[in-house]
């Protein structure tokens, strides 16, 4: 056996600015989605998942509060994270943007800190959009925190519409058409500045360009925003209009 032999190391992981992002472990989606931005002009995400129900229930969702610090720690422990971001729309508005921040602080101190609903107001900001369309899969009582979070921030729901689906797998399953159908039902007739749809699991990132020319509006998910703020929080300014007009600030 030869031992020690001689060997030299590029900058190719230490030049790269890298996002954690903690994953549901019943979302079937986020990867994907991700997947079709990452890696970009230096950048690139690492990923672990938390365990959680898969039935989405503002309990359940609480019960994941304990366990992101522990999650994050699997995320290339002793590296260095330029931004972390905790992927659930709906978990963050039961536990709160703080306490989500307090719990990636304690593992990354130095890290910027995003979760879907964090992008979301930087996007709605972004288009100085205050009257708000929603759109979501969820059951009416994680529906109340959401609406109660979004209104809480200052921005008007002018229009809130929800598929009332229970089951995180059913939700990934939900098809393009019917999504688009449901957004331009609820905001028939309304003021709207905007449109987000909600929900980690939806996947429909790569339809959002046909929907804004449809409608005329903005539009937005939680990883499309999600996405787009990991970028930015990067340092990562380029612009990628084929996603959408978010993808152009």
């Amino acid at each position: 056996m030869i031992e020690n032999l001689k060997f030299t190391t590029d900058k190719f992981i230490e030049t790269r600015k890298k996002i954690g992002l903690i994953v549901l472990a019943s979302d079937y989606t986020i990867d994907h989605e991700f997947r079709a931005i990452f890696p970009v002009n230096g950048t690139d995400y690492f990923h672990a998942r938390i365990e959680n129900s898969p039935i989405i229930t503002p309990e359940s969702l609480s019960d994941m509060g304990s366990k992101i610090s522990t999650t994050l720690k699997l995320i290339l422990p002793g590296d260095r994270l330029d931004v972390v971001a905790y992927a659930c729309t709906s978990a963050t508005v039961v536990l709160g943007e703080q306490a989500i921040t307090k719990s990636i602080r304690a593992v990354h101190p130095e890290a910027y800190c995003t979760t879907p609903i964090t992008a979301a107001f930087e996007a709605f900001d972004s288009f100085r959009a205050k009257n708000i369309a929603v759109l979501t899969p969820y059951v009416k009582e994680v529906n109340s925190h959401i609406t109660n979070y979004i209104e809480g921030k200052g921005y008007n729901i002018s229009s809130f519409g929800s598929f009332n689906e229970i089951s995180d797998p059913v939700v990934a399953s939900i098809d393009s058409q019917s999504i688009i159908s449901g957004v331009k039902k609820i905001i028939a007739n309304k003021t709207v500045d905007m449109v987000f749809i909600s929900c980690t699991s939806i996947r429909f990132m790569e339809f959002i360009p046909e929907l804004e020319r449809s409608i005329g509006i903005p539009v937005t998910t939680s990883n499309h925003a999600m996405a787009w703020h990991c970028m930015r929080l990067a340092g990562i300014q380029e612009k990628m209009p084929d996603f959408g007009q978010l993808y152009t600030f």
